[in-house]
């Protein structure tokens, strides 16, 4: 039985497989092209400056001249350079020594070899510049919003691919915690940043970003968008609830009203495109004991007192306030210190009674490890009342305590009033 032979690339084939190669100008394309030919030319013939390369994508093809001077038979010293008399002659019989013979070459003849060294090199080329232009389109993108669909998910990532097939990555760290994706739908995202190792270009997308926030603020709201009013500061846990500082020059404008808009209408539609995240909008200050007061909203403050080296704030309010201050999971009070950049802490407000009867943690010794007392006091609570009065939340998380040993501190310490 006799064996086929194998089918050789054509250059019809080589042209078309790269012809419609995206991302790449003309220009750049037919340098590209002439460059790999120049550099085939260049293995087999030692050298392609007497070639003239013509490129021409849009037919498929292209032409090649190999120009030799005439020299007397006999005189050829270097046959890419040199054509004798008598074979110039063949070619036009009236050529003179001296004169410069241009030949038309068929590249096709110079065989299978070339052809795949040609189609080697046009990949690789084109793989480059491809991952140049990647890398520069996002490059520019870094910080805006852009789409793209779902096409793969894995465990620590989703892969987006966007309308030009390029792929985005959107890794488990930057999703929102309770958003679910389906292969073909469409996700928004901020690039958030554009890796390039070894040229091969990773685009990595986030959603949640408080700049993502913010671009879909600037999105449905004209006045942010027309520098009316301004984004001063943004608090996220993505999923979960926002805060935004906004502030307007314009006594005319609402900063707040007009981010959130009629009955909530501006807002409504970022808080879907966030999983239900809730975000409250109120209005910046310089002045740090108002904007700590309007970030606790919707608690009402009795008292604040500042260290402002330190860029921590005791905060005391109404006992019936305490629990809006610190929101549910210690959502609300973490949430304003991370947008005022002031540690906050929270205290119930104490009648002169309460004051009088209070007692040194120290004195718990025999019922309370000294560390848990140490730990306690390290967070500026030197009293039993103090420390019932304190936030649970706030002791677990700024002393460090298991809950169970917090609730074992306050078992101990209501007792001794009871």
């Amino acid at each position: 039985m006799a064996l086929k032979k194998a089918k050789e690339p054509s250059m019809i084939e080589t042209f078309l497989e790269f012809k419609e190669t995206k991302n790449i100008d003309r220009t750049t394309l037919v340098s590209v092209l002439e460059e790999s030919f120049r550099n085939v030319i260049a293995k087999m013939f030692g050298s392609d400056e007497n070639f003239d390369v013509i490129v021409n994508p849009d037919k498929g093809d292209l032409e090649i001249y190999r120009n030799r001077i005439v020299v007397a038979d006999g005189e050829v010293q270097d046959e890419n350079k040199e054509i004798s008399l008598s074979d110039a002659q063949k070619i036009e019989p009236d050529y003179e020594e001296g004169e410069e013979v241009s030949e038309r070459v068929e590249f096709e003849k110079f065989g299978r070899r070339a052809i795949l060294n040609l189609r080697q090199t046009l990949a690789s080329k084109i793989l480059e510049l491809e991952h140049d232009s990647l890398y520069n389109k996002y490059k520019d993108k870094v910080g805006q919003v852009v789409s793209g669909e779902v096409y793969q998910m894995w465990k620590r990532e989703v892969l987006l691919i966007d309308d030009e097939g390029n792929e985005l990555h959107l890794p488990k760290t930057e999703q929102i915690p309770n958003d679910n994706y389906h292969k073909g739908e469409t996700i928004r995202a901020i690039v958030k940043e554009v890796q390039n190792e070894n040229n091969n270009p990773r685009i990595i997308l986030s959603r949640t970003s408080t700049l993502f926030l913010e671009r879909l603020l600037e999105a449905e709201v004209p006045e942010i968008n027309d520098g009316l009013i301004t984004i001063r500061r943004i608090a996220r846990m993505p999923g979960e609830r926002a805060k935004v500082a906004v502030e307007s020059y314009d006594e005319r404008i609402d900063p707040v009203g007009a981010c959130v808009g009629v009955k909530g209408s501006r807002v409504h539609g970022i808080v879907r495109e966030l999983g239900g995240e809730n975000i409250d909008v109120i209005n910046f200050s310089n002045n740090v004991q108002l904007f700590i007061q309007r970030a606790l909203s919707p608690a009402k403050v009795t008292e604040i007192k500042l260290n402002a080296e330190e860029h921590k704030a005791e905060v005391y309010l109404q006992p019936e306030e305490v629990s809006l201050a610190i929101g549910r999971s210690g959502m609300n009070i973490k949430l304003a210190s991370m947008l005022t950049e002031y540690t906050i802490d929270v205290f119930r407000v104490l009648t002169d009674a309460e004051e009088d009867e209070d007692i040194y943690l120290d004195e718990f010794a025999d019922e309370i490890d000294q560390w848990i007392i140490d730990a306690i006091k390290a967070i500026g609570l030197d009293t039993a009342k103090a420390v019932i009065n304190a936030p649970r939340e706030m002791l677990i998380e700024k002393a460090d305590l298991e809950e169970e040993t917090v609730d074992h501190v306050l078992e101990v310490l209501k007792a001794e009033f009871e």
